[in-house]
C-alpha cells in the first residue's frame, strides 16, 4: 500500500503551505492517518493525527494554533494546513495510517507514504 504526499516546496516564514496525503479507500476509510517530519539531523517526530471520522484530531506543541490537519473521504485524502511557518519546521514531511496503539507514537502507523520536502527561509 502506497500513500502519495505532496505539497511541500518553499515558504518563507510566517507563510503558508498545504500538503496532502492520498490512500487507497480500503486503506485510507476507516483509519486514523497521522503526519510526521523529520529535520536534518534530527529523528522522525510526530506532528498531527486524525481519526477515521474526522472528529478528533491531536497535534503536537510545537505546531499546535498553526497547522491543522482534515480529512476528506470522498477523496481518500489528508491535509495538513500550515500557518506561521518557522524556520524549525524545515523538514521533510511524511504521512502514514494509524494501525494501532498511540496517535504520537511512530510504531503505531504502517503504510508510509513518500515523503515531501518543507523548506521555510527567512
Amino acid at each position: 500500500v502506497q500513500l502519495q504526499a505532496s505539497g511541500g516546496g518553499l515558504a518563507q516564514a510566517g507563510g503558508s503551505l498545504r500538503l496532502s496525503c492520498t490512500a487507497p479507500k480500503r486503506t485510507f476509510s476507516n483509519n486514523a492517518v497521522g503526519w510526521f517530519r523529520q529535520a536534518p539531523g534530527k529523528e522522525r517526530e510526530f506532528v498531527a493525527t486524525i481519526n477515521r471520522n474526522g472528529d478528533y484530531t491531536s497535534y503536537a506543541d510545537s505546531v499546535k494554533g498553526r497547522y491543522a490537519i482534515t480529512r476528506d473521504n470522498l477523496k481518500n485524502t489528508v491535509y495538513l494546513q500550515m500557518n506561521s511557518l518557522e524556520l524549525e519546521d524545515t523538514a521533510v514531511y511524511y504521512c502514514a495510517v494509524h494501525v494501532h496503539g498511540s496517535y504520537s507514537l511512530i510504531s503505531s502507523y504502517r503504510y508510509w507514504g513518500q515523503e515531501t520536502q518543507v523548506t521555510v527561509s527567512s
